[in-house]
């Protein structure tokens, strides 16, 4: 996490965590990859993008994802994103066609989901970041405490929030965070990753950007506009 500053509106809930022995064992490891030469994505200085485009007390939409692309030059701090230019990943390509048969909206070209998170849609994966061509790889290594301190804060707030999961490793994640089952003021939707290997048993048809609209408009939060530019 080095050279990777928090945002000011995430410090509360995530200094404390950071300030733990866990988080300073996660720098010094991440640092020590990095000093035996392997490749980390993505690059210091965007690991913590979803936090600095969607401050806090913006927050509409939270979805998890699991781990970084592995690819070169795919992450860049947004689960299920990649820079414009970037070929669009399978599953980014399938939550694309579940876009369009949900919502009428047509396949975007870019997978840059930077519009989103400027909206308020957070868009966090469980661990943030991975070894080159090596998924999972930094899994367990500490970044779950922080990334579950972020999504606690969220669902802590008393504004009406969507929480996006797609597949176990979100659900797991949702399942740690007392908050979200404390009262019915959030909006919570499950299915699938919307991987290949999974989406069609289930994902497609479970409609989470209109479902997602829906409650938010209901509660005064506005809606998100889900067109890419």
């Amino acid at each position: 996490m080095a050279h990777d500053d928090i945002p000011e509106s995430w410090r509360p809930a995530l200094e404390p965590v950071l300030q733990t022995a866990e988080a300073r064992k996660l720098g010094g490891w991440l640092r020590a990859q990095e000093d035996a030469g392997k490749t980390v994505f993505p690059p210091r200085g965007e690991r913590l993008t979803a936090f600095a485009l969607t401050p806090l007390d913006e927050t509409r939409v939270v979805i998890l994802g699991q781990d970084p692309y592995h690819g070169p030059g795919q992450a860049h701090g947004l689960a299920f994103s990649v820079k414009d230019g970037v070929k669009v990943p399978p599953s980014l390509v399938n939550i694309f066609k579940e876009m369009e048969s949900d919502i009428g909206i047509e396949r975007a070209r870019t997978g840059d989901l930077t519009s989103w998170a400027r909206q308020g849609v957070l868009l966090l994966n469980n661990t943030l970041t991975v070894e080159a061509a090596s998924a999972g790889s930094h899994a367990g290594r500490g970044w779950d405490a922080i990334t579950d301190a972020a999504v606690q804060a969220v669902a802590e707030r008393g504004e009406p929030t969507v929480f996006i999961l797609w597949g176990s490793h979100a659900r797991k994640k949702a399942g740690r965070v007392k908050a979200l089952g404390s009262g019915p003021h959030h909006l919570v939707l499950t299915a699938p990753h919307p991987s290949p290997l999974s989406a069609h048993s289930g994902f497609f048809g479970s409609k989470p950007f209109s479902q997602a609209n829906a409650f938010l408009e209901a509660n005064g939060r506005g809606t998100i506009d889900w067109r890419l530019p």
